[in-house]
């Protein structure tokens, strides 16, 4: 029998991360223990983390009050399924939830992730369309450079050519794309802007069975922020043409952009919404598709009669208690202003980033911050100059980003900013 693998070969010989190559060169850091806003390796170092886990645990890790939550709660009943039966953390959750986002929402469908809680929305498009009597309806329209999950239903509304689902092309249902709306955040958005989404629903409604777009902030297709004037004139145009509104809050959901949900700053509500991430505070997988009662209810009074999905962990019942507890700790914190000093410290602290000649763009908006290169990075050197700073940044593209948790202090965004600035001023000696 051959010796066993140290831990890093196994991770390399056997185990797939995401968007990786079996055996691939590109650094991968074991971590051992994590609290508050600290990752600590393995070996001993530690990083201040400013991706918060891919944007979801927003009161940073190994909280107490999270901790005593699920421990709590896994003493009564850890997984229970859903199909017949319900528990307490489910019902708590939806009233939570019912709460606090858009008030004509009020139907309520867990699901594992935020690519599921896409499927589901789009599913109950085509089943709210399907019991109307337009079964034709069976088309999306979507924006370019948007991102809504990885799996096919997902992939078939995110960005087709730039985006990282490109190569299943053939094989996925095909939708309508418009161009990504170029007026800024805090901009107005003019006729112009807007046209391509206009012209689009006047040709194409009648096969549409719903527009799809993340609010105001386009996540992983670039996190680019738009003027919620767009936001406010496609909602227009979706009554307009009686075309569904989804809208995919997963990454901009509970706090982010500086409004609970992003569609807030445009003071519209979706038909159907998703949320995940930030849901459980990073702790568990958990998301949500909660949709009008006009919906719910064509579905429920059209064939089959039933909506048909239900994932086998669906409404888990630690999932719901880490999301119950979650929101509980973000309603009754400060956030809004931890958010504005976020964004205030990620202004100040990027800004220096402006005067390197291979930086095209800094852009903030709430407790995310964006430095856009002229070329994309290397990923591999890149990591690991990010590490050898003391810090956890994982860019993408062209994009260095920040998105931390909302506990983080002054001092540590500042040295995750000087972190930034340093490891990009280092790009001017080397290329990318």
């Amino acid at each position: 029998m051959n010796d066993p693998d140290t831990s890093a070969d196994t991770d390399r010989n056997h185990i797939w991360h995401p968007y990786s190559a079996m055996q691939s060169d590109a650094p991968v850091f074991t971590v051992a223990s994590a609290h508050g806003v600290r990752l600590k390796l393995s070996d001993g170092r530690e990083l201040i983390d400013g991706m918060s886990s891919w944007w979801s645990v927003i009161h940073g890790y190994n909280h107490p009050l999270m901790n005593a939550a699920l421990e709590e709660q896994i003493h009564k009943v850890s997984h229970l399924m859903f199909g017949g039966l319900t528990h307490s953390p489910a019902i708590e959750l939806a009233r939570q939830l019912l709460a606090i986002t858009p008030s004509n929402l009020s139907s309520i469908f867990y699901s594992d992730s935020g690519s599921v809680a896409v499927e589901v929305a789009l599913k109950m498009a085509l089943q709210y369309w399907h019991a109307r009597g337009h079964p034709q309806r069976r088309k999306f329209i979507s924006l370019r450079c948007g991102y809504h999950g990885d799996t096919f239903g997902a992939m078939s509304v995110s960005d087709p050519e730039t985006g990282i689902h490109s190569l299943f092309g053939d094989a996925l249902a095909q939708n309508f794309f418009v161009a990504q709306p170029r007026c800024r955040f805090g901009e107005a958005c003019s006729d112009d802007d807007i046209a391509p989404l206009a012209q689009a629903l006047e040709k194409h409604a009648g096969q549409t069975a719903a527009v799809i777009m993340e609010p105001v902030v386009q996540g992983a297709g670039g996190v680019w922020f738009y003027s919620a004037g767009y936001l406010q004139q496609a909602r227009a145009l979706c009554d307009r043409h009686d075309v569904l509104l989804i809208l995919d809050e997963i990454a901009t959901g509970f706090g982010r952009t500086g409004k609970l949900f992003a569609c807030e700053h445009a003071t519209i509500a979706p038909d159907i919404m998703c949320i995940g991430k930030a849901l459980t505070g990073g702790y568990l997988t958990l998301a949500a598709t909660l949709t009008s009662q006009a919906v719910s209810d064509a579905i429920d009074q059209g064939e089959p009669g039933v909506f048909m999905h239900g994932p086998t962990f669906m409404a888990n019942p630690l999932a719901c208690t880490a999301a119950l507890t979650s929101i509980r700790l973000l309603l009754e914190s400060p956030w809004q202003k931890n958010i504005q000093r976020i964004e205030q410290g990620l202004n100040n602290g990027l800004a220096p980033c402006r005067d390197s000649g291979q930086v095209q763009e800094v852009r903030v908006l709430g407790a995310i911050g964006v430095v856009e290169m002229k070329q994309a990075v290397d990923m591999n050197s890149i990591t690991r100059a990010f590490v050898e700073a003391g810090v956890w940044v994982r860019p993408f593209g062209k994009l260095v980003y920040l998105m931390p948790a909302f506990i983080i202090s002054d001092d540590d965004l500042a040295e995750l900013t000087r972190a930034v600035v340093t490891v990009i001023k280092g790009l001017a000696q080397k290329p990318l």
